[in-house]
């Protein structure tokens, strides 16, 4: 993963914790230690789902850059379905409060969508990659060869 890629990843997953953090205090007060463990565990789960996803589609950009936005597409339903089949296999636990689960799952994915954007609007991105070989210079001539 190349540094740029850490530092938007960065960017965005810690928001997101801190945000999590901030719903673990709310959640703790309001519905006691298992609103707190909800929304620790919601938080966890965005920051494990995106961060995979940012990874993912990275690599995609790099390798295929012909997929990217097919890959995108299925990657975000893939994460939606997964999410789905966690929140059912956790529907009826009593390891944390569902509700705070919930909200906490909804404002962490926001947070990280926001610091994502700000991430990547803030970023230097070059419109056409550098040469690997220092001696290749730009064909000035208009024509392609």
């Amino acid at each position: 993963m190349r540094s740029d890629d850490v530092r938007s990843l960065l960017q965005t997953a810690v928001p997101t914790a801190a945000a999590g953090v901030v719903a673990a205090i709310v959640s703790g007060v309001v519905a006691g230690g298992e609103g707190a463990i909800g929304a620790l565990v919601a938080t966890l789960v965005v920051i494990a789902f995106m961060g995979v996803g940012f990874v993912v589609l990275q690599h995609t950009a790099r390798s295929w850059p012909h997929l990217f936005q097919m890959m995108g597409l299925v990657l975000y339903t893939t994460q939606i379905l997964l999410l789905f089949v966690f929140v059912a296999a956790f529907r009826d636990t009593t390891l944390f409060n569902p509700k705070a689960f919930a909200i906490s799952l909804v404002v962490a994915t926001l947070v990280w969508i926001a610091a994502q954007t700000r991430a990547h609007m803030k970023a230097k991105i070059l419109y056409v990659e550098p040469s690997a070989d220092k001696g290749d210079k730009p064909d000035n001539t208009g024509s392609s060869s």
